[in-house]
């Protein structure tokens, strides 16, 4: 697990996409820092654990908090 020192303005699928390549893995990075859930836009200096990803979080599907219901 590696991790990530957010900069002011930070969001957590802008984390995603530049730590992980994809804003899809946005679920997995607040999975691990239970914390932070309720940041939306992070301050300077916060250490946040970011995932190694595998095959199976790297499948094309839409995270969670993507998937429209109804």
């Amino acid at each position: 697990m590696m991790t990530y020192t957010t900069k002011q303005g930070d969001m957590w699928d802008g984390i995603a996409k530049e730590q992980l390549g994809d804003e899809k893995y946005t679920d997995l990075i607040m999975a691990e820092n239970p914390a932070y859930l309720l940041v939306y836009i992070f301050s300077d200096g916060i250490v946040l654990n970011i995932p190694e990803v595998n095959d199976y979080t790297a499948a094309d599907e839409l995270p969670p908090w993507k998937v429209a219901n109804g």
